[in-house]
């Protein structure tokens, strides 16, 4: 069986892309292809793995869960997804590092899955914008305090990559950019839940909806269906220039506070997040999703 782990990472869809992808439940089983809503497995494995604490389970776990997970049979393709796999916020730099849990977390994962197939999804964030709002939702007393040691300039998402394709080498991993979701929303929620492009699905622009205003969307809409794109890189250009003039700003705009950090501090860990994007995209054991 094939399965799709989207594990995150924190402060970046808001479950938004799993919702999309549970709106094609239908469509989905008809392709063998199973997505259980996030209460069948969230807590259940969280607490598995906790409780194995690296050690291994019984020969009997794996079908044990799925019973839990699955109400009908075994699909080819099962998806679960949870943007807090790896931790909650206020335990993202836990001794310093970041997702210090990533490898203990993915190891107990893979052994409760051993004769699967795994795909893990990872969506990036730039640190300009992803450490305030990981600090505001730890609740940490400070923000040293939710560094834990760590200086903003050296969070680097390459590290991570590097780290989880060492302790899963035999599972995909697909990554790509939060900030540019809205021009690839229609395409993640195909390649997590494992279906063709002419597939017709529902939600596929669920998250540009959310940003654009409802003429833009109306006439975006339109658009598309008089001149429906040929390829996927046709209708990111069309997404693009539509929001380039419909966009909400308070929707896309970010106003970054972080503590002790100037303007060219802020600017510099952009600089340094684009930087580590192009490592992870040449990396040749990654598959990288850009718009």
């Amino acid at each position: 069986m094939e399965i799709a782990l989207h594990l995150g990472a924190n402060c970046t869809d808001e479950d938004r892309l799993l919702k999309s992808i549970l709106k094609n439940v239908d469509t989905l089983a008809e392709h063998g292809i199973n997505a259980p809503g996030p209460g069948k497995y969230r807590r259940l494995i969280r607490e598995t793995i906790q409780s194995l604490d690296g050690a291994a389970p019984a020969t009997d776990a794996r079908q044990i869960m799925l019973d839990a997970i699955l109400d009908h049979d075994t699909p080819r393709r099962l998806v679960m997804s949870n943007t807090n796999f790896i931790c909650v916020p206020n335990r993202i730099f836990e001794n310093g590092v970041l997702y210090d849990q990533a490898e203990f977390k993915l190891r107990g994962f893979l052994q409760l899955f051993p004769e699967d197939e795994i795909d893990i999804y990872l969506a990036l964030r730039d640190p300009a914008t992803f450490l305030p709002d990981a600090y505001r939702r730890s609740k940490a007393d400070s923000f040293a305090a939710f560094m834990q040691g760590r200086e903003p300039h050296g969070v680097v998402w390459s590290d991570l990559v590097r780290r989880i394709r060492q302790v899963a080498p035999q599972a995909t991993l697909t990554v790509w950019c939060n900030e540019d979701t809205p021009l690839i929303w229609a395409e993640l929620i195909r390649d997590i839940a494992g279906l063709d492009r002419d597939v017709k699905i529902t939600g596929g622009f669920d998250l540009l909806a959310s940003i654009m205003s409802k003429e833009g969307m109306s006439r975006f809409l339109a658009y598309m269906q008089a001149h429906p794109p040929q390829t996927d890189t046709q209708k990111r250009r069309v997404i693009a220039a539509f929001l380039d003039k419909y966009a909400l700003s308070d929707e896309i705009e970010e106003t970054v506070d972080l503590p002790g950090l100037t303007e060219d501090d802020i600017s510099d860990l952009s600089e340094a997040y684009e930087e580590d994007v192009a490592r992870i995209a040449a990396m040749p054991d990654v598959t990288f999703i850009a718009p």
